[in-house]
């Protein structure tokens, strides 16, 4: 059962939430959230001067810092605010209505909570609020994505140091990253889910090189990273030694509802519809839905299939609440908000006519410098990136419907 009302706690603490971001988040800042893309990047900021607008961006997040919001869930030693399930939900949840800058840890942070010894939690966890370092993921490989745990990246223990051989791919951000956490195989001889083990290592570590790779939307934060004789110090193992995929499987007190995404969606369709309307009266509408006997009820689908993805969201959270860990509803979650991105980005396209592939952002024909060409390029990796459909559909059939494996 999913209750979809607030206690009258709940509604004050949204008051607080909304109240803080109407006052701490520059109009011009939440306007310029309206030209991302759904399903990635969009175009550059609309600011004359970008150095502005990343003071306002950082201004933002400070103060989302200084009240412990960038880790709700966290003990406030480490600079969270120890918010029960509900709040954190609430928070998540009006920052994205008013499409916020984030100021959230990684989950490796939470990894590290939960796992990681003392030493490694004082050095490393005030560094994720405060948004000091950024991270890249080492998991996946050639020949080694949705089979993770076939990975044969080396790490070979030598004294008080392991020694890296091997490479990685698709890691995105790579070249702009201060650490990496990623899963390197200690132990060739064991079962491939064990043998495994969980690492922090820096970026400038000698033997470490990065190669960028092109995206067809033009953009190139995805990366090659190969590993020659990289030495990382034996003390920077998350959790126990040649028991790191249990450790990577690991997420703790961080946002798994995706609120963030069911609204991103429901709030870019209404960027669409806002757009129709304004070129409703010109005598030469770019956008017009009337082109096709289908298109109406098509967009109607959409919006319709983003509230239902936000019932997911609140599926999930409503397990949370009752103390309950989300397992193949997470994957039903993500496997209806994926394929919908790819939807939208569909529709959105057939509603642009021939301005949809316009990608030149400072060409005044083109709808939202670009917005939903980028879009659509860019939703081609939502149903892969962070598990595939297929993987999910596996979580669900096994898992939810008790079928047995293939």
């Amino acid at each position: 059962m999913v209750d979809f009302s607030d206690t009258p706690e709940q509604a004050e603490w949204r008051q607080v939430v909304a109240e803080f971001v109407e006052e701490a988040l520059p109009a011009k800042l939440r306007n310029d959230a309206r030209y991302a893309a759904l399903g990635g990047p969009g175009s550059a900021p609309t600011w004359p001067d970008p150095k502005e607008h990343d003071r306002a961006v950082d201004d933002f997040r400070d103060a989302l810092i200084e009240r412990g919001w960038a880790a709700p869930a966290w003990p406030k030693q480490y600079g969270g605010a120890e918010l029960p399930v509900d709040q954190q939900f609430i928070l998540n949840e009006v920052l994205a209505e008013y499409r916020a800058p984030r100021a959230g840890v990684l989950d490796v942070g939470s990894t590290i909570m939960v796992h990681a010894s003392d030493a490694l939690k004082q050095r490393f966890l005030p560094g994720f609020v405060e948004g000091k370092d950024k991270w890249a993921q080492g998991y996946s490989e050639p020949g080694s994505g949705s089979d993770l745990a076939s990975l044969r990246t080396r790490a070979d223990r030598d004294g008080d140091d392991f020694v890296l051989n091997g490479q990685k791919i698709w890691t995105s951000n790579a070249r702009d990253a201060d650490w990496m956490f990623g899963l390197f195989r200690t132990d060739p001889d064991a079962p491939k889910h064990r043998g495994i083990t969980y690492l922090l290592l820096e970026m400038d570590t000698p033997g470490i090189s990065v190669r960028p790779l092109e995206q067809i939307n033009g953009r190139n934060e995805f990366n090659e990273v190969f590993f020659e004789d990289v030495r990382v110090p034996v003390d920077q193992a998350v959790g126990e030694i040649n028991r790191g995929w249990y450790v990577g499987a690991t997420h703790l007190d961080f946002e798994r509802s995706s609120i963030g995404s069911a609204l991103t969606m429901l709030q870019t369709l209404g960027d669409l519809f806002e757009l129709i309307e304004e070129e409703a009266d010109e005598p030469a509408p770019r956008v017009d839905p009337q082109r096709s006997p289908t298109l109406r009820g098509e967009i109607a689908d959409r919006w319709t299939e983003s509230n239902v993805a936000r019932l997911f969201s609140y599926r999930v959270i409503s397990m949370q609440l009752r103390d309950e860990v989300p397992n193949y509803e997470a994957s039903m979650q993500k496997l209806f908000t994926d394929q919908l991105v790819q939807a939208i980005a569909r529709t959105a396209m057939k509603t642009l006519g021939l301005y949809g592939p316009l990608w030149d952002g400072e060409d005044e024909r083109t709808v939202l410098r670009a917005k939903w060409s980028r879009g659509y390029l860019g939703a081609v990796a939502t149903t892969i990136g962070g598990g595939t459909s297929e993987i999910q559909r596996n979580i669900i059939a096994t898992r939810g419907l008790g079928l047995p494996r293939g």
